[in-house]
């Protein structure tokens, strides 16, 4: 595999060409951002276990059946993937309420909802990621209706195997955002599965081991995202 030019950058990787048209490389990098990028900062080994978590999530995910655009991880902050057709949407999946849900349902944090709720987001940072419903993103033409389908479905398969992995380990999953792809007319999993884009919280005392302790200022950042990937393969 030989590292070709640079086609993106995001605020937490950059994605690279490769020899192969029909892959990519993914670079994880420390940069921390909220806000819509409003506050940024670097976690010097961020990159390097949001690599590995990934890494754990979707081996763990394509034993369960789960197709991803995951192929490999090839360096410390570098993970191979399959090159997707992306669809600009946000696929955001609640358990226990958090985050913004607290302001638009009036709820207290930590809530347990009593159904998985699932939403979707229109990635435009220019408009600030706002929540659309099927009618809007069929309108905008971002996707299919057989495609929503199929990405509610993998959501809801995704929150149960993860619910299942991560009590083993301790640890609550209260909500996480996903990204798709279409590969060969299939819509199939893309992004990361970390701390960045996941709400985890420890079963008994409720610590936060994710972004949040970014978002708050609470501190110990880089202490809880390593915390979460010792539970997940130690």
């Amino acid at each position: 595999m030989i590292k070709g030019n640079l086609l993106y950058e995001g605020k937490a990787k950059t994605v690279f060409e490769t020899d192969n048209p029909n892959e990519l490389l993914v670079y994880f990098k420390d940069d921390a951002t909220a806000g819509n990028g409003a506050k940024h900062d670097i976690i010097e080994g961020k990159g390097i276990i949001n690599n590995k978590i990934s890494e754990y999530f979707f081996k763990q995910l394509k034993d369960r059946g789960i197709k991803s655009h995951f192929i490999e991880k090839i360096g410390e902050r570098e993970m191979l993937v399959k090159k997707l057709d992306m669809i600009k949407l946000e696929v955001v999946v609640r358990n226990i309420v958090a985050g913004s849900l607290v302001k638009r349902l009036g709820l207290e944090e930590g809530t347990p909802l009593t159904v998985p709720v699932v939403e979707y987001y229109y990635k435009s940072d220019e408009l600030g990621d706002p929540m659309l419903n099927r009618y809007h993103i069929m309108a905008l033409d971002l996707a299919k209706i057989d495609e929503l389908n199929q990405m509610e479905h993998v959501a809801f398969s995704i929150n149960t195997i993860l619910r299942e992995i991560l009590k083993a380990k301790n640890v609550d999953l209260i909500d996480f955002k996903l990204e798709f792809g279409r590969f060969d007319g299939e819509v199939i999993l893309a992004d990361e599965i970390s701390p960045d884009n996941c709400r985890f919280w420890d079963i008994v005392t409720h610590e936060k081991l994710d972004k949040d302790r970014f978002r708050q200022d609470l501190g110990g950042v880089k202490e809880a995202y390593k915390e979460m990937l010792d539970r997940l393969t130690m």
